[in-house]
């Protein structure tokens, strides 16, 4: 008897140092984080119903975001690399090309064609007879390894989100779970062909969108559930600071409506990842099970907001019963808000309220 219990005794210390010493080896090296307040759904997010009026319009599997050109010419895209357009004047939807990888940000050229964010392919132009050349896909030698969102400014150069160093777009959820923070904003400038970094050291950097006369550019911190601004011009010219935080959902895209409004897709609530924060060797354990699993801690929501100039909440919409959820991206287009979503097969059309 006291040699089976030798035996276990043993079996049982073994088995707490493979325990302790598994992370090192786990996907995801987490790192300690602490997770911002949460104000949860309450106050200026109280839940509402007011996306409830929705109506959908099928596009194909997955239509992260839409963009809006000037003559009102809707494009998406979805798995597969497709993208779509569709002319105010005849409302069928027509291939313009593909890209061969995933196109996420999407942002007119001005010329029928888009500047694209391409996950597995980089910073891309598509022109308007489906074209597809390669702008940028390295920094200093390093590839970009998830390229997520963009906008242009007046004079032609393209800040755009690298939503982490450690992983891509296959492995999104073990950036939320390891939590090391690399994601970047950068700029490309076509006139010297140079690339630099304006913000680093971000917990999934992603939405981009330039603010009024070019004097500031935003950029959503999805993993700790605020924006930030950095300032372009004027006194403040190379200043960062918290546009808005402690948000209760996870901000995706972002858009300016080019007047007042910020409009912000979060697609999730931001509880579950939280709440194990302060336990790394908890969430590198978590990491080693399928990726599905891991991409199933996310809450869905059925939630946007609308920010002023300030940073304030001006919109809340919601509908956390609706099953149009997920919505990543939202963006204003003349009288209405279209809506993208990862985890269905349409978009979501709103009149702006």
């Amino acid at each position: 008897m006291k040699h089976l219990l030798r035996i276990l005794l043993g079996a049982l210390v073994v088995a707490i140092a493979l325990i302790w010493a598994l992370p090192q080896w786990a996907p995801a090296q987490a790192v300690h984080w602490v997770a911002p307040n949460n104000p949860g759904l309450t106050g200026v997010f109280a839940p509402n119903q007011s996306l409830s009026a929705l109506s959908l319009i099928p596009v194909g599997a997955a239509p992260e975001h839409v963009a809006c050109d000037s003559s009102q010419t809707l494009f998406t895209s979805i798995d597969g690399g497709q993208v779509l357009f569709r002319r105010a004047a005849d409302g069928n939807w027509s291939t313009l090309g593909n890209t061969g990888g995933r196109p996420l940000g999407l942002r007119s050229d001005g010329s029928g064609g888009l500047i694209i964010a391409d996950a597995i392919k980089g910073l891309l132009h598509m022109d308007a007879t489906g074209l597809v050349t390669t702008i940028a896909d390295s920094v200093d030698g390093q590839a970009l390894k998830f390229v997520d969102d963009l906008d242009i400014d007046d004079r032609g150069r393209i800040y755009f989100s690298d939503a982490s160093q450690r992983f891509d777009y296959s492995q999104v959820a073990l950036d939320f779970f390891e939590g090391s923070q690399t994601g970047r904003l950068l700029r490309f400038d076509p006139a010297t062909q140079d690339i630099q970094i304006m913000i680093s050291d971000l917990f999934f950097a992603n939405g981009v969108t330039l603010g009024p006369n070019d004097d500031f550019v935003l950029v959503n911190e999805t993993g700790l559930g605020r924006v930030h601004r950095l300032w372009l011009r004027g006194e403040r010219a190379g200043q960062q600071e918290l546009f808005i935080d402690e948000l209760p959902g996870t901000p995706d895209n972002i858009r300016f409506d080019g007047v007042d409004t910020f409009w912000i897709a979060m697609p999730s609530l931001r509880a579950s990842l939280d709440d194990i924060a302060p336990w790394p060797r908890l969430r590198a354990l978590l990491s080693f099970l399928p990726i599905h699993l891991l991409e199933a801690a996310a809450e869905p929501a059925s939630f946007i907001i609308g920010v002023n100039l300030q940073g304030e909440v001006t919109h809340n919409l919601q509908d956390q019963e609706s099953a149009f959820h997920y919505i990543t991206g939202v963006t204003p287009c003349g009288d209405t808000l279209y809506l993208g979503s990862l985890r269905t097969d349409a978009i979501g059309v709103l009149p702006i309220p």
